[in-house]
């Protein structure tokens, strides 16, 4: 198996600290950046292998789930923190834009078209994403061949943090505007998509946040919506520019559907960047329940 990993990364330290990438240290920003790459390459690759003592020997390990990881990263006017990921150097291309840097993820789009014919998923990741689960793309695979490529799973984004009443937080609930997403899908259509896995039932939920701040076509998904006439059109009519390269076109396409509530680990990525647990949100120890 074959994917293309294409990731939208800004850093600028004087750009007033809203976002995480605006901030004045570059060492957080540094750290998620290769947190994402690596995380790839470590969960995902073929340079995996099991030490046997017995024979002197490495042997190969995770054959069935390992796939080729062809990283691309990509900037807008000189604003990352490449130079500072010299060590890793070898596991990403970087691809120079100019770009305007809340567009930067449209950038993206177009390197995942390019790739169109090489490779059996196509990914975009904002640069704080951490995916951290080998099995994945065979999550993906056995979502798709349940319910057919006209349905997008999307994962559940969590935040942790070791000193809070809660230690994970999912962060993309439901929409305190739920009008946002309102003109790009139906929810009510085919809410709910439920299967047996491993011995348990899963349900998978229509909601009014598709959002997850990235998203994982394959070959077939990712050559219909390049298709469409509204591809690369550059439309940031879902919240803003960034929320919109990550979630708009896809949603537009497709059914998207995330884990329900009781069964949200089934497929998640990590946040690395703590924009609400332990920041913004304020957690009653008494009342979890509130903020």
């Amino acid at each position: 198996m074959r994917g293309l990993f294409a990731i939208a990364h800004y850093y600028n330290d004087k750009g007033g600290g809203f976002y995480g990438s605006l901030k004045p240290d570059p060492a957080p920003r540094v750290a998620a950046l290769a947190g994402t790459i690596l995380g790839l390459h470590h969960n995902l690759s073929a340079a995996q292998g099991l030490l046997d003592g017995s024979r002197r020997r490495i042997v190969p390990t995770n054959p069935a789930i390992a796939q080729q990881v062809d990283v691309v990263v990509c900037t807008t006017g000189g604003h990352h923190v490449l130079d500072r990921l010299a060590g890793i150097a070898g596991l990403f291309r970087h691809h120079p834009t100019a770009a305007d840097p809340m567009r930067l993820g449209f950038e993206c789009h177009d390197v995942l078209r390019n790739g169109l014919g090489h490779y059996d998923y196509y990914v975009y990741l904002e640069d704080d994403i951490l995916l951290g689960d080998p099995y994945f793309f065979r999550k993906l695979q056995w979502f798709s061949s349940n319910f057919g490529d006209n349905c997008v799973l999307q994962p559940n984004r969590y935040e942790l943090h070791p000193l809070q009443p809660l230690v994970k937080l999912y962060i993309d609930g439901n929409l305190a505007d739920p009008s946002m997403s309102e003109h790009i899908q139906d929810v009510r259509e085919h809410p709910r998509l439920e299967s047996e896995f491993l011995g348990d039932r899963l349900v998978f939920s229509r909601v009014n946040n598709p959002h997850s701040g990235c998203f994982f076509l394959n070959s077939r998904q990712m050559e219909t919506w390049a298709a469409k006439p509204y591809f690369l059109d550059r439309d940031t009519s879902f919240a803003g520019p960034l929320e919109s390269a990550a979630t708009l076109g896809v949603t537009r396409t497709f059914r998207v559907y995330k884990p329900a509530r009781e069964n949200a680990a089934f497929l998640e990525v990590h946040h690395q960047g703590n924009r609400y647990l332990g920041a913004k949100l304020k957690l009653d120890p008494n009342d979890l329940t509130k903020f």
